[in-house]
């Protein structure tokens, strides 16, 4: 059972950091372990859909001021006036287009709903950007767990029977 507890950490790790590929990991677990009998697709996809959702509640929870962010991670406090530069401008135009989007999501919660299952899903738009404007728009924890972990769990659980379903149509491509 141990390759149970290092999928749910590889799950884990790659909510929380973006860089590591739990896609890729589950592809290869299911190409090199062949048919083995507890680790079936249903097992896989659950499994690691448990272990991503959890790890995005973090972000989740950040987004909506439950959990403190480290200082390094705080906005500073300026002082005095602020330089006016191109990536000022910027930044303060991202900010008050991502208030519209969050004000209209507060209004649509359906749509925030249906976004985030579709991102939980398909990828698109990001999962992550899509956790954290869950959270900052205030959505329901209930529903936020429910969207998440179906939308994941179908996914996980569609990859990891790919190379399944892959090597079942190869005989029949040659």
């Amino acid at each position: 059972m141990t390759w149970l507890a290092i999928t749910l950490g590889v799950a884990l790790g790659s909510a929380i950091c973006p860089l590591i590929s739990v896609e890729v990991f589950l592809v290869g677990l299911v190409a090199t372990n062949g048919h083995h009998p507890l680790m079936s697709c249903w097992m896989l996809g659950a499994v690691i859909a448990i272990g991503q959702v959890v790890g995005k509640l973090l972000y989740f929870y950040a987004a909506r001021g439950d959990v403190p962010l480290p200082n390094f991670l705080r906005p500073k406090q300026r002082t005095g006036p602020e330089p006016v530069t191109r990536w000022r401008k910027f930044t303060r135009r991202c900010g008050q287009l991502f208030t519209q989007l969050r004000d209209k999501c507060e209004r649509h919660p359906g749509w925030l709903i249906g976004t985030t299952g579709i991102s939980a899903l398909t990828g698109m738009p990001p999962f992550a950007a899509t956790t954290i404007l869950a959270g900052v728009a205030r959505m329901s924890v209930l529903a936020f767990l429910l969207t998440t972990l179906t939308g994941r769990f179908v996914r996980f659980t569609a990859i990891a029977a790919s190379p399944d379903l892959l090597a079942g149509m190869l005989p029949h491509l040659s």
